[in-house]
């Protein structure tokens, strides 16, 4: 597989019985193969993307001293901004070099959980980077539910299985901003190997290459994607509620050669998080005598605070 399969959301939302299978094949199958796919017929218009990069790059051009006013202590950096190098992957000493920014969930209907997660915090200095920031996280949610509901059907689930966790869940927006490289990394990279702590991860084409994905037989495979495609991969949550059966696939973002050093790169992820109490225990449906349950049973609040942890982000 010299590149990731490509899947076409458009074959799901047909009122084609046998495209919406066919959708449904062809995404359970990649996320068992190698955890990622390209998808194109999604919720996010050219133009939305085109407007999100332009604030995303307004926001990491304002001065450090106004970025970091907007670095709120104590909430693991779930909102706002995070300062350069302040991430490394789980196991590693370095940190990553970038710096990025949090837009999070706005709770509709539930009170508890508005009063669980942090506000996300407004930046004064750019008047629409909020709200084509917030819009861009309901049409990634958007689609996010529908490869859910495909991902619900292969794994033998009723199609709506996951709206309940979904809906209102702790989901992320990340613009991620990685500088020009001004000298040696002394053994960091803009993002070191790891696999994502969510269940579902829906990735906005980068503004350069770098993205790799690791394959089952340990090769390291550069992720290309056409502009109108999003990039998803299965998280480590997902990988866990299946036993292993869909993979989170470990990536990395390498450094650039040498002489494109000076170039910054931008990349904007969207992490699909279920509220916290969902359970992760491995699902009976993925249980049998080749494939005995391999994890114990955790909640998704309890697991994601322990990655962070895990992270440097929490203590």
């Amino acid at each position: 597989m010299k590149n990731i399969p490509s899947v076409d959301l458009s074959d799901f939302l047909s009122n084609d019985p046998a495209r919406k299978q066919k959708f449904i094949q062809e995404i359970g199958e990649a996320y068992e193969e190698i955890g990622f796919v390209a998808l194109r017929g999604h919720f996010l218009s050219d133009e939305l993307t085109e407007n999100l990069y332009k604030e995303v790059k307004n926001f990491f051009d304002l001065p450090d001293e106004i970025k970091q006013s907007y670095e709120i202590e104590g909430i693991g950096g779930q909102r706002g901004y995070t300062s350069f190098g302040k991430e490394s992957a789980k196991g590693k000493k370095e940190g990553d070099l970038k710096e990025f920014w949090h837009f999070g969930q706005e709770v509709v209907g539930n009170d508890a959980l508005k009063a669980e997660y942090p506000k996300n915090v407004i930046v004064k200095e750019i008047p629409n980077f909020n709200s084509v920031g917030m819009e861009a996280y309901n049409m990634l949610e958007k689609t996010a539910l529908y490869v859910l509901r495909a991902l619900a059907l292969y794994i033998g689930l009723d199609e709506m299985y996951f709206d309940k966790y979904v809906i209102n869940g702790n989901s992320i927006l990340r613009p991620i901003y990685y500088p020009p490289i001004l000298g040696e990394p002394k053994g960091s990279v803009r993002a070191a190997a790891h696999g994502d702590i969510n269940l579902i991860t829906l990735l906005m084409g980068a503004s350069a290459a770098g993205l790799e994905v690791q394959n089952k037989q340990g090769k390291w495979i550069p992720v290309t994607s056409l502009p109108e495609q999003l990039v998803v991969n299965v998280g480590d949550m997902l990988e866990r509620l299946t036993n292993n059966k869909l993979r989170s696939t470990v990536h990395r973002v390498v450094n650039p050669p040498r002489e494109d050093w000076g170039k910054p790169r931008y990349s904007i992820p969207f992490f699909t998080h279920p509220i916290s109490e969902m359970k992760l225990n491995c699902l009976p449906e993925c249980i049998d005598e080749v494939r005995p349950k391999v994890y114990d049973n955790i909640i998704a609040g309890d697991f994601l605070n322990e990655r962070l942890r895990e992270l440097g982000l929490i203590k």
